[in-house]
């Protein structure tokens, strides 16, 4: 049975899976076929004795599918391994993120802090008193203070910290600030009507929203309920405004538009890291991905794999639960 499953392992990797992956088994059985051919005959003998089986040329398959299976397995976690800040030079000693949990340009900023496993505290904002950012010229969110440093913006933030984590780079222009750009200008504004495009709907968001934010007992209630009608019908305006006719329908072709940017390629940039256009995609992406607009959304269009890709590259997040 061991033998079985062992060679069926083998057989999905290389047949079913992408090219990273056929490319892990074919590394990893180059591996186990590297060892002498006396030693891995003595090893083989040894082990059918072991195991009783009389064909050494039996046991070495087994071996030999055993150590595929741990190196492919091994070789896959590194692949998939997050991003650590690469400069000793930024190491904040405490970084503190004003929100509101559904806002995407929050979430913007969260997937670069989760993906680059910088630690940071949660300050959930009310949004209808926002008492929490009374101290701040800037009332909008997200707000970061970074060491006591107030940072507003999210692409700016975001740049401001990219800067610092690798200070002999810069962001390339092109192709990758172009989708950054369409993330902020068009993207966004698809979400609103469509998290709020029905009361069911829009009680759905609020549910989510007042359940992770900074409410009392009877705030959470005028919120859900009021906050959700109030929505509902500001989400028509803005569906009018960026001349929006179906929700869905923009929804699913915004997440479209994006896979054909990807043109094949695992992320934006290609290679196996994603870019700051795939986490601004994702950041906004996140916080409706398992509301109904975003299950129909990965039901819909061919998004679901990379969003999955990307879940796996950010990891868990790197906030600080106190």
């Amino acid at each position: 049975m061991r033998r079985v499953n062992g060679l069926a392992t083998v057989g999905r990797a290389l047949t079913c899976g992408g090219a990273v992956e056929k490319r892990l088994a074919q590394a990893a059985l180059m591996s186990t076929c590297s060892s002498s051919s006396s030693n891995s005959h003595i090893f083989s003998q040894k082990l059918a004795d072991r195991l009783g089986l009389s064909r050494p040329s039996l046991v070495r398959r087994v071996a030999g599918t055993m150590l595929f299976s741990v190196a492919a397995s091994s070789m896959a976690q590194d692949a998939l391994a997050k991003e650590k800040p690469r400069s000793e030079k930024f190491l904040p000693k405490e970084v503190v993120l004003y929100q509101y949990e559904a806002c995407p340009f929050c979430n913007k900023v969260k997937a670069f802090l989760d993906y680059y496993s910088i630690p940071y505290k949660i300050v959930e904002v009310n949004p209808i008193s926002k008492k929490e950012i009374k101290w701040s010229d800037y009332k909008k969110v997200p707000i970061l203070k970074v060491d006591g440093e107030q940072m507003v913006d999210s692409s700016d933030i975001i740049d401001k910290l990219f800067h610092r984590i690798n200070p002999d780079s810069s962001i390339r222009d092109g192709e990758e600030k172009k989708w950054r750009e369409w993330v902020d200008n068009h993207l966004v504004h698809v979400l609103s009507p469509n998290i709020y495009r029905s009361t069911s709907e829009a009680l759905e968001s609020f549910d989510y929203i007042t359940t992770h934010g900074n409410f009392s007992f009877t705030e959470r209630l005028v919120a859900k309920y009021a906050g959700a009608a109030a929505m509902y019908f500001v989400s028509k305006k803005l569906k009018k405004k960026h001349n929006i006719t179906d929700e869905r329908a923009a929804l699913y072709e915004a997440a479209e538009t994006w896979v054909d940017a990807l043109n094949g390629r695992h992320y934006l940039a290609g290679g196996s890291k994603p870019n700051l256009a795939d986490l601004a995609v994702f950041g906004v992406l996140r916080p409706i991905r398992y509301l109904t607009s975003g299950k129909d959304m990965v039901e819909h269009t061919r998004i679901g794999e990379w969003y999955g890709r990307m879940e796996n590259a950010v990891g868990e997040s790197a906030r600080i639960k106190e």
